[in-house]
C-alpha cells in the first residue's frame, strides 16, 4: 500500500513540474517575443559568421526582409480575438492583420506571394490551386480591397495539398527565400506549411541557416518561428543537408517536402 502511494506521489510530482515548466515556457514565449523590438525581418541579424544571400529573385527577398514586425512582448492572438495557445512558437509578430478566419498556415503562404506580386505589378501570375484542382486567377480591379477579396476565396478552398501539387520541389542545397515547406495532411496529422523568410550562409562552411514564418490553426497572427532546439541561434535554424528529417520548433519535415513557387 504504502509503495501504491508513492508511485502516486510520483506521477502527481511529474505532473506537476511539467505543468509549471510548460507554463513557465509559454510565459518565456511571450517575454521574449521580438526581444530587441527589431523593425523587420531584415534587421534580425545573422548567426556569427553568416551572411545574408538574396537567391534568384532579390525583390521577393526584400519584400519578405521588410515585413514589419510589432515590437517586444507583443502575442500571437487568434482572429476573433484573445491571446492564443502556444505562445513559444513565436520568436517576433508580424505586423500583418489577417485577414480572415480561414487564413491559416498554407494561406499565409500565399497571401505573402500574392502580395509581393501584387506589390511589383505582377497581377498575371497571381494565380493558385485549389484543393478541387481548379486554377483561382487574380482578375479585375486593381486595387487592396479586390486583393483581399480574391485572398479569401483562395483561403476558404485551398489548402497544403493544393499547395504541394501546384509548387515544384526545390533541392535543399538551392534553398531560396520564398521557398515553402509543406505536407499535406494524411491518417495519422494535419498538413503544414512554413514559408522560408530569409536564408544566411557560412561563407567558411557553405552550411545555410534559415528563418521561418508561420501561419497556424485557428488562426492567428503571423509568426516569425522560434527555434525552441537551439535558442543560441533563434530564429535561425542551421540546416543539415545529410539528414532526411527536419525539425523546426514542433514539427518535422522531410528534406523533400521544400517547395518554390
Amino acid at each position: 500500500m504504502k509503495k501504491i502511494k508513492r508511485i502516486i506521489i510520483g506521477v502527481l510530482l511529474v505532473i506537476t513540474i511539467i505543468v509549471i515548466a510548460l507554463k513557465l515556457w509559454e510565459e518565456y514565449g511571450i517575454e521574449k517575443s521580438n526581444p530587441n523590438s527589431y523593425a523587420t525581418i531584415g534587421n534580425i541579424p545573422t548567426p556569427t559568421g553568416f551572411d545574408r544571400i538574396d537567391g534568384d529573385d532579390p525583390k521577393y527577398t526584400k519584400f519578405l526582409r521588410s515585413l514589419p514586425l510589432k515590437p517586444k512582448g507583443a502575442t500571437l492572438k487568434y482572429y476573433w480575438g484573445g491571446i492564443a495557445d502556444l505562445q513559444e512558437l513565436n520568436y517576433a509578430v508580424v505586423d500583418l492583420p489577417l485577414l480572415s478566419n480561414a487564413e491559416q498556415c498554407a494561406d499565409v503562404c500565399m497571401r505573402l506571394r500574392a502580395e509581393y506580386l501584387y506589390q511589383i505589378g505582377n497581377y498575371s501570375n497571381i494565380s493558385f490551386l485549389a484543393a478541387n484542382g481548379n486554377i483561382l486567377s487574380y482578375e479585375g480591379e486593381i486595387s487592396k480591397e479586390t486583393l483581399e477579396k480574391y485572398l479569401y476565396n483562395v483561403f476558404c478552398v485551398a489548402n497544403t495539398y493544393s499547395l504541394r501539387r501546384q509548387m515544384d520541389q526545390r533541392d535543399l542545397d538551392d534553398i531560396q527565400p520564398g521557398d515553402v515547406f509543406v505536407y499535406p495532411a494524411d491518417n495519422n496529422r494535419f498538413g503544414h506549411a512554413v514559408m522560408v523568410a530569409d536564408v544566411a550562409q557560412d561563407q567558411k562552411t557553405g552550411t545555410k541557416g534559415i528563418m521561418l514564418i508561420e501561419g497556424f490553426m485557428p488562426a492567428r497572427s503571423i509568426h516569425v518561428m522560434r527555434n525552441m532546439q537551439d535558442p543560441s541561434v533563434s530564429p535561425w535554424f542551421i540546416l543539415d543537408n545529410e539528414s532526411d528529417t527536419l525539425t523546426f520548433s514542433i514539427f518535422q519535415f522531410k528534406s523533400t517536402d521544400l517547395r518554390c513557387f
